[in-house]
């Protein structure tokens, strides 16, 4: 059972460590996520929360090889896809780049529900 656990997580933390590349700049955070960056102030914000997604991610991955760490990591990438799907159920018109995060994000709480189910009965 633990390698199903561990396998979970090794996708959330790619999915995770995917946003990682808007640290680069505008130009890979318009890609990311379909929006104009052209308030330096926003892009800064924008740039260090690839920095902060990819902490969780390395985080999620590092409980891949230490088990022990495995149902925090779990919390914290429950926290991160749990309140971000919040956010995009309380804003309408979403575009097609944040709707896509928004459907990978429902996956990697699946996946973040099955690896907690999985630790908890294990």
């Amino acid at each position: 059972m633990k390698i199903v656990i561990s396998s979970l997580l090794f996708i959330v933390s790619v999915i995770h460590l995917l946003p990682l590349m808007g640290v680069l700049g505008s130009d890979s955070l318009t890609r990311l996520y379909g929006i104009s960056v052209s308030d330096l102030n926003t892009e800064i914000l924008l740039r260090h929360r690839a920095v902060l997604f990819a902490i969780i991610g390395l985080f999620l991955l590092l409980s891949v090889f230490k088990s022990d760490y495995q149902p925090i990591a779990i919390c914290m990438g429950l926290i991160s896809v749990v309140s971000f799907l919040l956010l995009t159920w309380l804003i309408d018109g979403l575009n097609s780049e944040i709707s896509r995060v928004a459907k990978v994000d429902w996956i990697a709480l699946v996946l973040l529900i099955v690896a907690g189910v999985v630790n908890i009965l294990n």
